[in-house]
């Protein structure tokens, strides 16, 4: 579906994509982590043709960036991280509003609607103004009104910031029946678990440049770093292991005959996420 190759941005001389190649493929749900300045938000404008790249080759369901950015661009729907909808209008008007812009009339503009109002699960509200929605309700409109001309690719920007875990479980429903469907999803998030949950693939990024791209286990294998194997003795004696072999270390440790007991813990997506791109504060 998406297919980037050797893609690079620089701002004041300054690389902020730096020869970046990734291969997303159709259907797939893709997780995109990185640090503050990593050069997320940078690769999704240039996806949807926001920015001009310096260099590198895009395309996008077969179709060339730089040849046919249109029709690209009318296969895919941002979902942006600022909430991108009228206030003073309905739900519902804005979704008319929104299909509109794309050229839907008639039946096949509340077909559209109906999906988006079912996917978003705004049956309850959707008919009431939107400044008076909660956050998480303003969340789920925001994701609906994406949906309206049925986009194949969507790329998601933060879209649980700031939800009630209600709203959030809604989403994430939503996001993987989309996904079943069919629909191509790059999902950009800072909050890790998030994407451990949701995604097929997570990609890394830092400082421009994509760090690794792999099934969240095959992260975790090549990047996880050692396990901790924790012991309690008979004799109170506490002990903290570290070990890349844990299921050997314990059964050496257990045929000793002298363990209470113990608890061993793996390491997770965000030791690798820590490992890779480092834990100083980024401002």
């Amino acid at each position: 579906m998406i297919d980037i190759k050797h893609l690079s941005k620089s701002y004041d001389l300054k690389p902020v994509l730096d020869n970046v190649s990734l291969y997303v493929d159709r259907g797939s749900l893709l997780g995109l982590l990185g640090p503050n300045g990593a050069g997320k938000t940078t690769l999704i404008s240039i996806l949807t043709g926001v920015i001009g790249k310096d260099s590198g080759e895009v395309t996008v369901g077969g179709l060339d960036l730089d040849r046919e950015p249109g029709r690209i661009q009318s296969r895919c729907s941002y979902v942006p991280q600022t909430l991108a909808f009228y206030p003073r209008l309905s739900a519902r008007e804005n979704l008319e509003y929104f299909g509109s812009l794309w050229g839907l009339r008639g039946r096949k503009l509340k077909e559209r609607i109906a999906f988006s109002i079912d996917v978003g699960s705004m049956q309850a509200f959707v008919d009431k103004r939107v400044a008076a929605f909660s956050g998480g309700m303003k969340r789920r409109l925001n994701l609906a009104a994406a949906l309206v001309h049925d986009p194949r690719l969507l790329l998601l920007d933060e879209p649980t910031v700031g939800v009630d875990p209600q709203s959030r479980n809604a989403i994430f429903e939503s996001i993987h029946a989309l996904s079943r469907e069919g629909h191509t999803i790059i999902y950009t998030t800072h909050y890790i678990e998030e994407a451990a949950r949701l995604c097929n693939r997570v990609a890394i990024m830092d400082h421009g440049r994509l760090l690794a791209l792999d099934s969240v286990p095959g992260l975790i294998a090549a990047h996880g770093g050692k396990s901790k194997i924790r012991v309690v003795y008979k004799d109170g004696r506490e002990e903290c292991i570290l070990t890349a072999n844990p299921a050997g270390d314990l059964a050496e440790i257990q045929n000793s005959g002298e363990v209470l007991k113990f608890s061993v813990d793996g390491p997770d997506l965000e030791q690798v996420f820590l490992n890779l791109t480092g834990r100083e504060l980024r401002d």
